[in-house]
């Protein structure tokens, strides 16, 4: 599928959660032939910022964050918002539900 999601991983304990679910939510679109960018919000700031044009050109955005991540820019578009663990542990779920449209509009 030609499908473009678009993350945002965030986690106030450290960096390490932010990365591993990042990592993992672009395996996971890897193998499951999607293309997705994810922007990290971890200790040492945002890294890897979605654009303006990203954002109006993506299907679905996915948030797997533990702390509070400012929407305002996804107003529009559907989105899907859940932990950091969710993320690690199950990317490709995420990812389904994304790509299958069952998710609401911010």
């Amino acid at each position: 599928s030609n499908a473009k999601l678009l993350a945002i991983t965030s986690c106030p304990n450290g960096i390490a959660h932010t990365y591993m679910a990042a990592e993992n939510l672009q395996k996971a679109a890897d193998r499951l032939g999607v293309s997705i960018k994810v922007e990290t919000q971890g200790g040492i700031g945002v890294e890897n910022k979605l654009t303006e044009e990203e954002i109006r050109e993506a299907d679905a955005i996915i948030i797997a964050a533990d702390r509070s991540v400012n929407k305002d820019r996804f107003i529009g578009k559907k989105l899907l918002s859940v932990g950091v663990q969710d993320g690690i542990r199950k990317p490709e779920e995420l990812i389904q539900k994304a790509l299958n449209g069952d998710i609401p509009v911010y």
